[in-house]
């Protein structure tokens, strides 16, 4: 949920300004709702390519490379204005110099890896929000689903670059084993909520 993947930014969807006050709308009308909130940001190098993930050379192929987005310290690397994260306890920061789409790939503040940060706070169910589906949130559902946790990602709550590659993505989470909903179905168990 930052400005460079919003409407206006470097790489913005449709949609984006709205997944943002829909998250914080969630959060503030259910606090009790989740125990444990995580947040993650691309923070990019300004230095460097951050191993191929930006185009230097040649245009991007907005598959793997892509314009430079989400610089580390920049505005468009900020959390988007409309996200309220008074109710996020970590804070994750992924990319750092190399590709990164899932959260997983990311490290907490304290440089803790998402999924011992996860482990140690006995995180078992996640509820998946934010932008993009066809990459961050496909990554980071993949990522969650594979290291034995239940994902159920929040439709109304992402936006992706492309409606194909979206859905395809709905598609490859559930046959992956997440469950594919909305927020105002309520979690059968206590579960999670990974930005």
């Amino acid at each position: 949920m930052q400005n460079d993947f919003t409407e206006g930014g470097a790489l913005g969807v449709a949609g984006g300004a709205a997944v943002a006050e829909g998250i914080s709308r969630l959060l503030a009308e259910q606090p009790e709702r989740y125990e444990h909130v995580f947040a993650s940001r691309d923070w990019h190098d300004a230095s460097n390519d951050n191993g191929g993930h930006f185009a230097v050379d040649d245009a991007p192929d907005y598959v793997t490379t892509w314009p430079p987005h989400c610089i580390a310290g920049t505005f468009g690397a900020e959390y988007h204005s409309a996200l309220n994260t008074d109710a996020v306890d970590v804070h994750v920061r992924k990319g750092q110099g190399r590709p990164a789409y899932s959260i997983f790939e990311g490290t907490t503040t304290d440089d803790t890896t998402v999924a011992h940060a996860l482990d140690a706070l006995g995180v078992t169910d996640i509820d998946i929000a934010g932008i993009a589906t066809d990459y961050c949130v496909r990554a980071s559902g993949l990522d969650a689903l594979q290291t034995g946790r239940r994902v159920r990602v929040l439709t109304d709550l992402v936006a992706g670059v492309s409606a194909d590659s979206s859905a395809a993505a709905l598609v490859e989470l559930e046959a992956s084993g997440a469950q594919i909903t909305e927020s105002s179905a309520q979690p059968t168990e206590s579960r999670e909520d990974t930005e």
